[in-house]
């Protein structure tokens, strides 16, 4: 049986008076695979906000292992818009 790591949600959860896991994203055999709640809002434009906010938290975890925050997010839009216009995989909706 293969090891399993999941991360622990925020201490925020915990106290919250209502919280709502978003996706999950995880790497099983070098591929992708994530499990998202896609009617949280009825304005996908959200996700866009969502995503931008997700690419600062991780130049934040990288400026927190001495890498420039800025040239992080750069790289990080750079891979983005790559990745937009020559996608290297396709999203395909497994099981619900």
């Amino acid at each position: 049986m293969s090891e399993i790591t999941e991360l622990k949600p925020p201490p925020a959860v915990e106290t919250a008076s209502r919280a709502m896991e978003l996706a999950r994203i995880w790497i099983v055999d070098k591929k992708q695979q994530i499990c998202l709640s896609g009617n949280l809002w009825d304005d996908p434009a959200v996700w866009g906000l969502m995503l931008v906010d997700l690419a600062r938290h991780v130049s934040n975890a990288y400026e927190n292992q001495g890498r420039n925050k800025k040239e992080v997010l750069e790289q990080i839009l750079e891979a983005f818009e790559a990745e937009w216009q020559h996608p290297t995989d396709t999203a395909e909706q497994l099981g619900a």
